[in-house]
Formats: C-alpha cells, structure tokens, sequence
C-alpha cells in the first residue's frame, strides 16, 4: 500500500498539501491514486517556483504549459487536464487558483445552438444529453449559413432546407439520417420562437423513408437472462452494483438513462415501488419485485461508496470521486456482463425488449405492457406483438400453392 504523505509538497503549494491530501480522502480515493495526486501537486508547486508565480499565477493557460513541461520532462501519468482538474478544482474552491474563464464561443452558431439546448431542456422537457444529441445534429446545417463569420439566417428559404437534406442524408444510415431530420426539424421550430426567422420552416424538412414497426425485437431468452445475471459477481461491490442495475433493466423494462437518474429518495420501501423519471421527465411510479428489491438492497447495504458531495443519485462510479453513474456507464455494465457470460454484444436496450416480450409470455395484455414501459402511444408496445411467434401462426394464411 502506498502512503500519500511520501509526497512531499514544497514551494508556494505547501501550505494547502495536508488539507488536499485530507479532501481526497474524503472523497474515496483509494491509496494509490492518492498517493500519485500529491505527487503531481508537488510537481506543480516546484514547476510554480521554478517559474516565480503563486499559487495564483496557476490559471487554465499556466496549467497548460505545466503540462507540456510534464509531458517533455518524460512523466508517463497524469499527463493530461482531466488528471489535474482535482487539484485545480480543489484550490479554485479555496479561492487561490483563478477560476476558469467562461468559454468563448468559436463560432457564429454556438452561441445559437447553447440557445437552443437551453430551449429544449427548460422549455420542451428534453434531457439534457438528447439536447446536446439535437444540437449537434443541426450544427452542420447552421455552419451552412456562415459566410465571412456571420450567421445569415434573414434569407432562409424552404428550398435551402430541403437542399441541406438531400445533399447529406443519402450518405447517412438511416438511424442518423432520422435523427438529423428529426433535430432540425426541432431546430426550424425554435427560430422563429427566438425571433431568428420571420417564419416557421419546419414543415420543409422532408421525412426519411421507413417503415413503422418494420424492425423485429431481439429479446433474450430466460437462460441467457439468467446467465447474464449470474454474470455479476456479488463478492465485490461492482458485482453487487450490477447486479441492482441489471435486475432493473431486466425485470422492469427501464431506459439506461433512468437507471442513471434513479436517486435513493426514488425507492418507497414501505409501499414497494420505485418512481422512475423518463422521456420528457415524466415521473411514474412501478412496483418494485422482490428480486430487484434485494439487488438493490445488497448493493446499499455493502456497496454503495461514500458518495461525493453527498449526491443522493443510487448508482455510483467504482472510482473516486464517487459521483452519478452515466447512461454509458450503465450500458457498459450490461455489455461486460455479457462478455463474461459468453452471450456476445449486448446492451441495455435489449434488456428493456427482453422485459416486454417476458410480460407477453406471462399472459400480459399490450395495455399493460405499454404501461409498465411507459409508452405514451399504444403503436410503440405493438412490435412486441410480433416476438411471439406461435401465436402470429395461428393467424398466417396458407401460402397458395402450398401444402394445405
């Protein structure tokens, strides 16, 4: 085991050593990563020295050149801005590091499409990572409409939209040719609520050609369900934690993202259910099973870190600082579940078609399928109606010509 104090700290960060050693403990660093944080603080002090500031000389473009200097020194870790935000964020809390500067857009459209995000989230009840999903998406088409560094909005014409369109999507796969109608459809929604267009235009972006419901879900079968599960190993904490977030996705059908959000105060043990926040932040609350009631116990009882800043979210990082586990983190824990256990590549989304076609099996109406997803239209429950095959037999018309 690594001792953090072996690092000793000289020079104009000395007198704030013992009381970032202290606030790395107590966000849960584990010895070794603590131990290379106050080695790299000692660093940054002497490099300050060896260059006459202070500490508050360390600004974003200092921090910069200390890592170049790191970097041609022939350092192998921490050798990057990710590696020195704990410092940094630990004496700009004190006041003694300049905070960083606000950014500064690069361009014409940022500032329009920070703009938008904020419409999205604050006012249409978006997520914030399918915001950013949506501004990314339109960007192109706004880059588009910069000439010489401005934004030229004024002349914007149906003709320009459908022009964008056909001269990008072609070469996109449907998926994202989707999603960029769909975003910039959104997009040509907002600017004339802004006052950016005279008019409305989202009515010239053409649509994508498909088909509804012509995708066929892939659900697991209950040994390979099993499989996954028996997967997490419940002697540490990160099997324990995944095995909660699997049971989750698989018996009650939930979203990455809402296994993400779920925050202690989501669970009412006494009455038994789990409020769960989806699309468009509706809250609703569902039973919560025995089976994911114990998952997610064991985890609470001998797994869940100190959390960081005293965060109630339910599933936390392995890794200091324990903050919110992310959409991707959860997607990661299902499809490392499902190497070990041999099933190939799987994600969480397949979890939420596994839950559904189980309920179909178990007697479950697509009503009461569409209400356990969540499901706003009765149209997106209906594909699970084509998972049980034996019961389209019955209704599959001889083929003519055919044996009778």
């Amino acid at each position: 085991m690594v001792d953090p104090s072996r690092a000793r700290v000289t020079g104009p960060l000395q007198p704030y050593a013992a009381g970032f050693a202290a606030e790395l403990a107590r966000l849960g660093y584990a010895s070794g990563p603590a131990c290379g944080q106050m080695f790299l603080m000692a660093h940054v002090s002497r490099w300050l020295a060896g260059e006459g500031l202070d500490a508050d000389g360390l600004t974003p473009e200092a921090a910069g050149r200390f890592l170049a200097a790191r970097r041609a020194a022939g350092y192998a870790r921490l050798l990057s801005a990710k590696g020195l935000a704990p410092l940094l964020g630990y004496l700009r809390r004190l006041g003694v590091a300049p905070e960083a500067p606000a950014p500064v857009p690069a361009e014409p459209a940022a500032e329009l499409l920070a703009r938008f995000r904020r419409y999205l989230v604050t006012e249409r009840g978006i997520g914030a990572a399918t915001a950013a999903g949506y501004a990314g998406k339109a960007r192109p088409f706004l880059v588009c409409r910069q000439e010489a560094g401005v934004l030229d909005l004024g002349g914007l014409t149906a003709a320009d939209v459908t022009a964008f369109i056909a001269g990008n999507c072609p070469s996109m796969r449907k998926g994202t040719a989707k999603l960029t109608v769909t975003a910039l459809r959104s997009l040509l929604g907002y600017l004339p609520v802004a006052g950016d267009i005279p008019g409305p235009l989202a009515w010239a972006v053409p649509a994508v050609a498909t088909w509804r419901l012509a995708s066929l879900p892939a659900p697991l079968e209950p040994g390979q369900v099993a499989e996954l599960l028996a997967a997490c190993d419940t002697g540490t904490a990160s099997g324990r934690r995944d095995l909660a977030m699997l049971t989750l996705l698989a018996r009650l059908g939930l979203r990455a993202g809402e296994v993400a959000a779920l925050s202690l105060d989501d669970i009412d043990w006494r009455a038994g259910e789990v409020t769960v926040t989806g699309k468009g932040r509706r809250s609703e609350r569902l039973p919560l099973p025995a089976d994911v009631g114990e998952a997610v116990a064991a985890y609470l009882r001998d797994g869940r870190p100190g959390p960081f800043e005293g965060t109630r979210r339910l599933f936390l990082r392995l890794y200091a600082p324990h903050r919110g586990l992310t959409t991707g983190g959860v997607t990661q824990a299902v499809f490392a579940a499902a190497q070990r256990a041999g099933l190939g590549r799987i994600y969480a989304h397949r979890l939420r078609h596994t839950a559904a076609s189980g309920m179909l099996r178990a007697g479950a109406s697509l009503p009461e399928v569409g209400q356990v997803l969540r499901h706003r239209r009765l149209l997106s429950t209906a594909i699970y109606a084509k998972t049980d095959v034996l019961a389209l037999r019955a209704l599959a018309r001889p083929w003519p010509g055919g044996a009778a």
